[in-house]
C-alpha cells in the first residue's frame, strides 16, 4: 500500500472516531455526583436554571415564584402559593440513553380528593420529537423526600427535553441524572422566543386540576408557541390584587394574560380591572395584554344560579374592557367564555376546574388570540 493511499485510510478512521465537542452550555462533570454503582451521575437542576420563574434572585427558596420580599406585602395566601411550583419547568439536553429525576417535596400533601399525585406532586416530562414536543414519562410522588423517575433506552443522539415540577406542591430539590460519560446541557429558546408570557389567574391557572403538570394549560400554550410561560396561577387567590400588581409590573415580559374572574365577583372586577390594566400600560406601553373571561361553569346548562354565577362577572369584565378601548389604551385582547371549556360538559371534575380535555380546550381556544398578540 502507497503511502498516500495509507494517509487517506487513516484520515477517514480519524474522522470517524472524532469526539463531538460538547454542545453549550454543557454542565462540567465535576459538578456532578457519581451514583453508588457509577453508572448515573446526579446534577442539581439548579445548575441548569428554571423557565417559568419570574424572579431568579431575591428568593427565599429556589424554587418558589415570586420574591422574598413579596412576603408581607402580598396576601398571605398569595405568599404562601407562590412557594408551589406550578409553571417552573427544566429545558435540557442530553445525549444521555437514560434520563432520571430525583426530587422531594415541601408538604407531605400528595394528592387532593379531584386531583392525583401525578399533578400535585409529581414530574413531567416532555421530549421535542420531530419539531415538536411529546410527553415522554412522568414521575409519580409516593412520599415527600428523594421520589425518583427514569426513562430509559433513548434514542442515540443529543435531544431536547422538558421537565414540568409539581403543580400544587413546593419543590425543596430536584437533581437530573444521566448515564456516567453523557452530557447534561443547557438547551436555549430561538432568540425572538425568549422573553416569557405572564399568566396571572386562579386555581384554573395553576393547574388545578390536571392530572399532569405539563397539562395545565400555560404549559400546554408554551409548549405550542415555543416559549417560556410565567404560571402566577394562585388557587382561590387570583383577585387582581394591586400588591402583586406591583411585582408583576417590573418584569418585562412578551405578553400579560389576565385570568383572574373565577376568583373575584362582578363588584370586585369592576373596582380592580381597569385601574390593573392602566398600570401595566403604564409600566409597559407596548406589550399585549390579554383578558380572558370567566370559564362557562358546566351546570350552567340546567341551572340558573350557575350560569348567572359565570355571565354576570362576564358581561362586567367586558364592559371594562370596552372602556378601556374607547378610551384609547392600545395593545389590548380579548378572550370570551364561549369556547374555553366546549359544549358537551365533559371538560371538568367538579364543574369548574378542567380536567385535561378542558384544558386541551382551553389552549385551543387561547393560542389563536396569543399568536395574534405576539405576532407569531
Amino acid at each position: 500500500m502507497n503511502a498516500g493511499r495509507l494517509i487517506a485510510i487513516l484520515a477517514v478512521l480519524g474522522t470517524m472516531h472524532a469526539v463531538a465537542a460538547p454542545p453549550q452550555g454543557a454542565l462540567d462533570p465535576a459538578k456532578g455526583e457519581p451514583s453508588p454503582d457509577g453508572a448515573i451521575v446526579w446534577y442539581d437542576a439548579l445548575e441548569l436554571g428554571l423557565e417559568g420563574q419570574g424572579w431568579s434572585t431575591g428568593l427565599k427558596n429556589p424554587y418558589d415564584r415570586l420574591p422574598a420580599e413579596a412576603e408581607g406585602i402580598v396576601p398571605p395566601h398569595v405568599w404562601g402559593l407562590s412557594q408551589q411550583s406550578a409553571g417552573l419547568c427544566v429545558h435540557f439536553q442530553t445525549d444521555s440513553p437514560s434520563v432520571s429525576a430525583r426530587w422531594s417535596l415541601r408538604s407531605d400533601s400528595l394528592a387532593m380528593p379531584h386531583m392525583p399525585a401525578t399533578g400535585v406532586s409529581g414530574l413531567d416530562l416532555y421530549v421535542r420529537h420531530e419539531g415538536r414536543w411529546i410527553w415522554v414519562a412522568n414521575g409519580r410522588p409516593a412520599q415527600t423526600k428523594d421520589n425518583e423517575m427514569s426513562l430509559k433506552d433513548a434514542p442515540e443522539g443529543l435531544h431536547e427535553y422538558l421537565l414540568y415540577l409539581p403543580l400544587y406542591n413546593g419543590t425543596e430539590s430536584l437533581r437530573i441524572g444521566v448515564a456516567a460519560g453523557k452530557t447534561l446541557a443547557k438547551a436555549s429558546r430561538p432568540a425572538e422566543r425568549v422573553k416569557p408570557v405572564l399568566v396571572w389567574g386562579s386555581s384554573i391557572t395553576q393547574g388545578g386540576c390536571a392530572s399532569r403538570p405539563g397539562m395545565a394549560y400555560p404549559a400546554i400554550l408554551g409548549r405550542r408557541l415555543d416559549r417560556p410561560f410565567i404560571n402566577l396561577g394562585f388557587s382561590g387567590n387570583g383577585k387582581m390584587d394591586p400588591e402583586v400588581t406591583r411585582f408583576i409590573e417590573k418584569l418585562d415580559v412578551a405578553a400579560y394574560v389576565i385570568d383572574c374572574a373565577p376568583n373575584m365577583t362582578p363588584e370586585s372586577i369592576t373596582e380592580r380591572a381597569e385601574p390593573l390594566v392602566r398600570s401595566l400600560r403604564a409600566a409597559h406601553p407596548d406589550t399585549p395584554i390579554v383578558v380572558v373571561e370567566n370559564v362557562p361553569y358546566q351546570q350552567s346548562f340546567y341551572l340558573q344560579g350557575s350560569r348567572d354565577g359565570y355571565t354576570a362577572k362576564n358581561a362586567v369584565l367586558r364592559a371594562a374592557y370596552d372602556r378601556l378601548v374607547a378610551d384609547g389604551v392600545k395593545g389590548l385582547f380579548y378572550i370570551p367564555s364561549t369556547e374555553l371549556l366546549g359544549h358537551d360538559s365533559e371538560s371538568t371534575v367538579d364543574g369548574t376546574h378542567p380536567n385535561d380535555l378542558g384544558f386541551q380546550r382551553m389552549a385551543d381556544a387561547m393560542e389563536q388570540t396569543l399568536r395574534q398578540a405576539l405576532g407569531q
